[in-house]
């Protein structure tokens, strides 16, 4: 007989789901995945964008909730994508009301999508839009943390609101870099997995301060639901194991990364 899964837990204070992508989920209605979003007491959503084909998909979901918001920017995978009228697209919507963010962004020399030169001059002309238009930056780096901290070292003072490195699967070398210049590091399922031992290390080592929960779904499906669609309403396993690495009480994970969220992409609330 099969174990039956816990229930999602439902925490007191109020949670912020930083990382997601509302338009590839597929398992349910989406109106019944907000529902179940709300329900577990996440207060605000972040969809992100990562193509020329879904910058435009991303702004109309962050209109369909007070609630949701968004993000324009393209993923390294389609580095090969952007164009001077892609640019001239992400610029033109980076300082609308819902979103708050460009991103995602970056170089991923694990899958290889695009070519490195390629993907290095994308990711630097972006950041440059966040320079120019005093927005935080979602940061995806894989297998690629010296060229990671090469371009970010650019940008070191014009770039004056920093953002976060999602997902964070690196070393404690971009670890220790990103810490240090005031990046946020971005946790999810990841945590939970049995052979994740690498990135609980980092975990323990990021200040609780410079922590944002996400759960990059419909990706990486926390224990105890792996194997099934990830979705935003998994969030609080997520809080829930870097409390248990961190040896904190929860209420201080939950209380302290929900302010991080603020302090990110919503300064001001």
């Amino acid at each position: 007989m099969s174990k039956k899964r816990r229930e999602i837990p439902v925490f007191g204070h109020p949670i912020i789901e930083t990382h997601c992508h509302l338009d590839y989920l597929r398992e349910r209605p989406l109106e019944e995945t907000l529902e179940q979003t709300q329900q577990v007491n996440i207060e605000k959503v972040i969809t992100i964008a990562v193509s020329p084909d879904n910058l435009a998909r991303v702004r109309e979901l962050s209109q369909i909730a007070a609630w949701v918001y968004g993000t324009q920017g393209i993923h390294p995978h389609d580095a090969e994508s952007y164009s001077d009228e892609v640019e001239a697209e992400i610029r033109a919507h980076a300082g609308d009301e819902k979103i708050v963010a460009i991103g995602e962004i970056g170089l991923d020399y694990f899958y290889d999508n695009a070519d490195r030169e390629v993907q290095r001059q994308v990711f630097r002309r972006q950041l440059q839009i966040a320079c120019d238009t005093d927005r935080p930056v979602v940061i995806h780096s894989r297998e690629a943390d010296e060229d990671t901290i090469a371009i970010l070292s650019e940008f070191e003072a014009s770039l004056k609101r920093r953002g976060v490195i999602h997902s964070f699967t690196s070393g404690p070398g971009l670890a220790r870099y990103a810490l240090d210049q005031g990046w946020c590091l971005g946790f999810n399922g990841i945590t939970t997995f049995n052979k994740a031992e690498n990135v609980r290390d980092i975990v323990r080592m990021a200040p609780l301060d410079q922590i944002l929960l996400e759960t990059d779904s419909p990706f990486l499906t926390p224990v105890p639901y792996r194997g099934k669609e990830n979705a935003p309403f998994y969030l609080p396993f997520v809080a829930e194991k870097i409390a248990e690495v961190k040896h904190l009480p929860l209420d201080d994970v939950i209380t302290r990364t929900y302010k991080n969220s603020l302090q990110t992409f919503f300064p001001g609330q």
